[in-house]
């Protein structure tokens, strides 16, 4: 008997590679070679749009034991794993891997807590099989959960300091989002595909809500594989902007900050590493945590104070000449200078203190 966080049964719909559609008249990623880890360090340095380095990961372990099999590389990381239970991420059978919302707009997966072990078993049990569920565990720190995975199998990124996560899964779609860091995402195991835009694209990927999301980001709407125009005519517009990558086992993809993307599972099983780092001290606040409080502070206001208030935004944060506190005297400017760790701790216990009045 299933045990009670796994679906009961399969549907009759699989999850095959999508036709080309959308996808065969995109633009490809560009690709470039890589001599070595200086190499590396310079292409990202000067990188504003995204690449793609084939082979750059080609002789990890990880890689090798994945082109034995699936079965090989779940056995690979499970000698790997300190015995944590992990959060994995269970959809419905039949629903073509999307990981997405329902209807209602609650979520089209279960999200349940089990042992590596446990979930590889299931795994083993559906792979190849019409119409299996999706099973997705996304974003695991490589090194919280498993023991000398990272130190086997790793991109030297020199000196700055990234959070290197692991995901793992069977076939999966993930709608179109974005992230705030710098992003080196290399396929370990299987296939993936990925679609990018400019940040600019935002209006015309159609996006969820910003507060209730599959995965902490506001996701694009349109089905990648059945996207409907009458419903979301400007997706053709983003579409022309678009670049797409398909991965094999041993190759990377860098992804600017706040470049969208989606991304495709297409094999049985896909192991992908990521490497995630910001050019900005990690003492700064998020840009989201503003828009949000935006959102709760000044969205609803009379038109004319939205305009004054987008006035000041402008004068104090987009603009921020130099005059903005040339009239102060420089030792009394406070957070109206550049800010330091500091005085950026005082601007957010500012912030914690008002918000709990």
């Amino acid at each position: 008997m299933s045990p009670s966080w796994w679906p009961a049964r399969t549907g009759a719909i699989g999850v095959a590679d999508a036709d080309p559609g959308i996808f065969a008249g995109m633009a490809s990623v560009p690709e470039v070679g890589v001599v070595d880890a200086a190499d590396l360090d310079s292409r990202l340095r000067a990188a504003d749009t995204p690449f793609v380095v084939r082979g750059l990961v080609k002789n990890w372990p990880l890689v090798e034991a994945g082109r034995r099999s699936g079965r090989e590389a779940r056995a690979y990381l499970l000698d790997h794993h300190r015995g944590l239970a992990f959060t994995v991420s269970v959809g419905t059978p039949g629903s073509d891997g999307r990981l997405f919302y329902d209807n209602a707009m609650a979520m089209n997966f279960q999200t349940l807590r089990a042992t590596l072990p446990d979930i590889f078993q299931r795994i083993d049990a559906i792979e190849g099989k019409a119409g299996a569920p999706p099973v997705y565990l996304a974003s695991i720190d490589m090194h919280q959960f498993f023991a000398g995975l990272y130190e086997a199998n790793h991109v030297d990124l020199g000196d700055r300091t990234c959070l290197a996560s692991i995901w793992i899964g069977t076939r999966t779609r993930i709608s179109a989002h974005n992230d705030l860091p710098h992003n080196l995402a290399c396929v370990a195991v299987g296939r993936r595909r990925f679609t990018l835009f400019p940040r600019d694209q935002f209006r015309n990927l159609y996006l969820g809500p910003i507060d209730n999301t599959p995965a902490g980001r506001a996701v694009s709407m349109v089905d990648f594989h059945a996207p409907d125009f009458d419903r979301h005519p400007r997706f053709a517009e983003a579409l022309a902007h678009a670049q797409v990558a398909e991965l094999e086992a041993g190759d990377a993809l860098y992804i600017p900050a706040m470049w969208w993307h989606h991304v495709e599972g297409l094999a049985e099983f896909n192991v992908l590493v990521n490497y995630w780092w910001r050019e900005t001290p990690r003492w700064l606040g998020s840009p989201q945590d503003a828009l949000n409080h935006a959102l709760l502070a000044i969205r609803d206001l009379p038109a004319d104070q939205k305009a004054h208030w987008r006035d000041m935004f402008d004068h104090y944060v987009f603009e921020n000449t130099d005059d903005v506190a040339a009239h102060i005297p420089e030792e009394g400017r406070s957070v109206l200078a550049p800010l330091t760790p500091d005085s950026a701790g005082r601007i957010r216990a500012f912030l914690l203190r008002s918000l709990s009045q």
